[in-house]
């Protein structure tokens, strides 16, 4: 390609670099680098050191650029001005990684002027993405190195799902909060469609083993560091950091684990609602772990971009942002950037671990309930049951606390203000001990009227971001300052998560609340998502949305009773 044929849609810096005179140095293709390395004049050497990020290169006479189709831009540039020889054995290559170069620039100035959307075969992907996630899909098939930045409840999940259907990069490894560990194993299993079916293995333990052959793996962060010199030779075609913020201090063992991970696979996603933008070094070192030195080393960082050297916070925020997304590493849209798109309520079910030996300690009781059915009367016995199902409500709303409690920190550190909702006492109190660094406040029905005026007060005058309420104290309250509600234990009764919600959704409101419930994979939470209808990851309709009429009230009740008779069954076979 010459200067005569070079099409106008490429950026000049994209042109060939003739070699018609001297040249500076050498370029060649380092394999097990995955890098392109120069080997020339002290004068270009050190201009390239100087002057890219992602460019290093430790000696004299030698700088080496990651093979990335950004940085293959830079590399293109200098040699326009400092004519390297080409190594014959990698000419092939290089014209392939320009022209890719290339490809990439015109795609990238496409998405910024008018975004481009994409949606992934229909044999792969079960569901159907909103208009911005195909937009949030399109970004990431334009990019093997990329920050999908949506704020909380945007789908940044099955936007990556997709990804992973469009491409069918597997297998896949997906890293996780260990919280989110049967989340994403479920909606793995939802979304995508594998011809001899979907292959999910979750990984676990500290200490190595041969892993089973699968499409999906899934790991949380704190086992990186024992599987550190493993995971980087299984082969993975794309690596999935969920939440890639719990990557944001280096130094420690899960990061550099992350880092190996990294430079080991073809393709890397971060997801994130909460993009760092004001502390320099976490920032820093979560594009770190996406593409290498992208934002040079760190000196140069904290220089050029903080206020001075070793500055651990960002000048100008504003512009870094606009840099990232301009250059094509990051995607960010808030709530307001597509709420014509989304529903007034959101609402979606979302799986969480459990404490199983708390659970069993905390259910024996119920077992001891169960030997005093059988010689008991039609009215007896339902006063029985109704207290095995107490018991195990409470268990089971013990059991996931601590994970409930870790899903809402997650909202709470992305600016949300949370409404949390749940049922007993005993789960309230292990609420206060794990949220006390965000002085929660709460509604339990154990507070005076005044010490309630005052927790409304604190939580919508912004002395708060999370008030917790019991599920039958909500009634009256207007509390719509709150963005998210969480039940963290549910009722039988669907009109009671209605009105629950109506805290902080009211008519007219112009808003989309984001509601989730989290559910346990055992315990009472089995009869009560489907008593109240709770079968699928999202959805809209919900009983309760409107005042039932008498009738549909007396069903629901016989229901309900029809579901505690069931989970005292269940009780039964498990306890025999």
């Amino acid at each position: 390609m010459n200067d005569y044929d070079f099409p106008d849609i490429y950026p000049a810096y994209l042109r060939d670099a003739a070699v018609t005179g001297k040249t500076y140095g050498t370029l060649s293709y380092n394999r097990r680098a995955r890098c392109w390395m120069i080997k020339g004049e002290p004068c270009v050497t050190e201009l390239a050191k100087r002057l890219f990020p992602g460019c290093e290169g430790r000696g004299r006479g030698v700088a080496r650029f990651t093979a990335h189709r950004r940085i293959i831009g830079d590399l293109n540039w200098l040699m326009l001005r400092y004519p390297l020889e080409i190594r014959e054995a990698d000419q092939a290559r290089w014209e392939q990684a320009l022209e890719e170069a290339r490809e990439y620039a015109v795609q990238r100035q496409r998405q910024l002027a008018a975004p481009q959307f994409a949606t992934p075969p229909e044999s792969a992907f079960k569901g159907e993405l909103m208009p911005f996630q195909q937009q949030g899909l399109a970004f990431l098939l334009s990019s093997t190195r990329a920050l999908l930045a949506d704020e909380m409840g945007l789908g940044k999940t099955v936007q990556a799902l997709a990804y992973l259907a469009a491409t069918a990069n597997f297998p896949a490894l997906v890293v996780v909060p260990a919280h989110l560990v049967r989340n994403w194993t479920r909606e793995a299993e939802r979304f995508l469609k594998m011809e001899n079916g979907l292959r999910v293995h979750v990984i676990r333990g500290l200490t190595p083993y041969r892993l089973p052959e699968a499409d999906v793996y899934i790991i949380h962060y704190l086992l990186l560091r024992g599987w550190k010199n493993v995971l980087p030779d299984v082969g993975f075609r794309a690596v999935i950091f969920d939440e890639i913020q719990e990557l944001r201090r280096a130094g420690t063992e899960k990061y550099s684990a992350a880092s190996l991970l990294s430079g080991a696979a073809e393709s890397v996603i971060g997801l994130s609602g909460t993009p760092i933008y004001n502390n320099g070094g976490e920032i820093w070192n979560v594009v770190n772990i996406l593409d290498f030195h992208f934002l040079g080393d760190w000196e140069s960082f904290s220089r050029e971009w903080c206020y001075g050297y070793n500055s651990n916070i960002v000048a100008k925020p504003e512009i870094l942002g606009d840099y990232l997304r301009s250059e094509g590493l990051m995607l960010r849209r808030t709530k307001q950037d597509v709420l014509k798109q989304l529903p007034p309520k959101r609402r979606l079910v979302q799986e969480i671990d459990w404490d199983d030996a708390l659970y069993r300690e905390m259910i024996s009781p119920a077992f001891e309930r169960l030997k005093l059915l059988d010689e008991a009367d039609e009215s007896r016995r339902a006063l029985i049951e109704d207290q095995i199902s107490q018991d195990e409500r409470q268990a089971t709303g013990c059991a996931k606390a601590p994970y409930v409690a870790a899903f809402v920190r997650t909202l709470l550190d992305g600016g949300e203000k949370v409404l949390l909702f749940a049922h007993h006492h005993r789960v309230m109190d292990i609420y206060k001990r794990e949220f006390k660094p965000y002085r929660p406040v709460f509604i339990t029905g154990r507070e005076t009227d005044a010490q309630k005026d005052a927790a409304v007060n604190a939580f919508m005058l912004g002395k708060t971001d999370l008030c917790v309420i019991s599920l039958r104290s909500a009634s009256g309250l207007n509390l719509q300052r709150a963005s998210c509600v969480v039940f963290g234990e549910l009722d039988w009764s669907p009109a009671v998560h209605s009105q629950a919600e109506d805290r902080a959704h009211r008519i007219g409101q112009e808003d989309s609340l984001l509601c989730y419930y989290l559910v346990s994979p055992k315990g009472s939470d089995q009869e009560m998502q489907q008593a109240l209808g709770l079968k699928v990851s999202q959805f809209i309709g919900l009983m309760g949305d409107r005042t039932p009429t008498q009738d549909e009230t007396w069903a629901q009740q016989s229901e309900a009773r029809a579901h505690i008779r069931a989970l005292v069954e269940r009780l039964k076979a498990e306890g025999s």
